[in-house]
């Protein structure tokens, strides 16, 4: 596999199912830290992830209030499954959905922190610049080659993308408001690793 010059190769555990919790906002905190993989025949791609959105039962912001719909099944599928979205006309977000089979909700995965296949996310993303290949929901999900096609799958077994153990323990983890949304905007569902230069929005939602 083709790798940058410095960069190193990772021990990945794949998550079970049973570690995940069952709950929205807690998993979304147990994600920070956590890897977010995705095998492609002839590069790894793996990423720390340093920040979330949680979206849970009955928030007016999530995509899952209005009910389930073709477009949005993945969300009601048991935690642990992918949702992928085409949104704002130029870019593709990844969601975990959260609680049990039937209920809908998600964690949406807002950024990682690069760890592997870093040169291919370099020339999908068209900069070197090592900060910004997947700060933000639509920069990682082009950085790691996820679009719609990986929609609904299983994130614990059998998948090409995956959902892995942390590489390294995660400091401590911040909480905040949620970023560009329009209703329920006072909720504190955003969780991040304090620090972590790697996570997006502005500074005073960074420190």
């Amino acid at each position: 596999m083709p790798k940058i010059q410095g960069e190193v190769s990772y021990r990945i555990r794949r998550l079970r199912r049973t570690e995940l919790p069952t709950d929205t906002i807690e998993l979304a905190k147990y994600l920070i830290g956590k890897t977010l993989v995705h095998d492609l025949p002839r590069v790894r791609l793996a990423g720390r992830i340093v920040e979330t959105e949680a979206y849970p039962i009955g928030d007016a912001a999530g995509h899952a209030f209005t009910g389930e719909t073709p477009s949005r099944r993945s969300l009601f599928l048991p935690h642990g499954h992918a949702y992928v979205y085409f949104t704002y006309g130029s870019c593709f977000m990844m969601n975990v959905s959260s609680e049990t089979e039937g209920t809908g909700a998600g964690v949406l995965v807002r950024a990682v922190e690069p760890l592997e296949g870093i040169a291919f996310m370099q020339r999908r993303r068209g900069t070197t610049r090592l900060l910004d290949l997947a700060r933000g929901p639509g920069r990682l999900a082009q950085a790691m080659d996820i679009d719609k096609r990986l929609d609904g799958v299983n994130l614990c077994a059998g998948s090409t993308l995956w959902l892995g153990a942390a590489a390294r323990p995660a400091g401590p983890i911040g909480a905040s408001v949620r970023i560009g949304i329009n209703r329920d905007v006072d909720r504190l569902c955003r969780f991040y690793e304090c620090g972590s230069p790697f996570v997006s929005g502005p500074k005073h939602l960074r420190e």
